[in-house]
């Protein structure tokens, strides 16, 4: 897929919410474009041009990484539901610590990405698999939002490693990211691009509880 233009930093940080609106009623598939059927809010990017959209490697992701499932938990992500409700007139404190308990929920608690390699750790197991890259696909919602998930499949390793994986981070282009949802599981790409409730978002294994805080607040 050939590469396009550089989209400017500014520019992503206007459109950059953890979680956006999306009222799709469909499910179609291209080589690259899907739109996909969902009731719920999606955390991707809002908007964008398709042929902004350039290939990434999983090197955009590499390092290790944790899930924030248990600060949700523990209570440490109160203050962001919080100042969600304040700015809102959709949800509650409440509804919006369960829309996130079950947007974020998963027992796969770490994530190591290296070179081609993923190893998801998960009820005290590591499991290990090698990836290729096959594509990204576009979502556009009913709403007009859009996003894009990065695809990879499973090509050896252990037999409980996922078989597909794909990654959400709000970008569109080669770049590093700072923190990522992640959809996986060993149905086809197809069937988990119909995935929106449950995106398990994992930062940087070394990022701290208050880092954390302060980056969904001001993300």
């Amino acid at each position: 897929m050939k590469k396009k233009l550089f989209l400017p930093i500014f520019f992503l940080a206007l459109f950059l919410p953890i979680v956006t609106g999306c009222t799709s009623k469909t499910q179609t598939n291209t080589s690259n474009t899907a739109t996909t059927t969902s009731q719920t809010e999606q955390p991707q990017l809002t908007t964008f041009e398709d042929t902004q959209v350039s290939d990434r490697a999983l090197s955009d992701w590499e390092g290790s990484w944790k899930s924030i499932y248990p600060y949700l938990k523990s209570g440490a992500l109160d203050s962001v539901f919080k100042e969600k409700a304040k700015k809102s007139s959709d949800k509650n404190f409440e509804e919006y610590k369960k829309y996130y308990s079950v947007g974020y929920k998963t027992t796969t608690e770490k994530i190591d990405i290296y070179k081609d390699k993923i190893s998801f750790y998960t009820d005290n197991h590591w499991q290990n698999g090698s990836y290729q890259y096959v594509g990204y696909k576009i979502l556009t919602y009913e709403s007009g939002s859009k996003g894009v998930r990065y695809l990879f499949s499973k090509i050896a390793g252990d037999e409980l490693a996922p078989t597909s994986v794909q990654f959400s981070d709000h970008l569109i282009q080669s770049e590093k990211s700072a923190h990522f949802h992640l959809f996986f599981g060993n149905e086809s790409h197809d069937e988990l691009l119909k995935e929106m409730d449950n995106w398990p978002t994992y930062f940087p294994s070394s990022a701290s509880e208050s880092s954390i805080v302060h980056d969904l607040l001001h993300h």
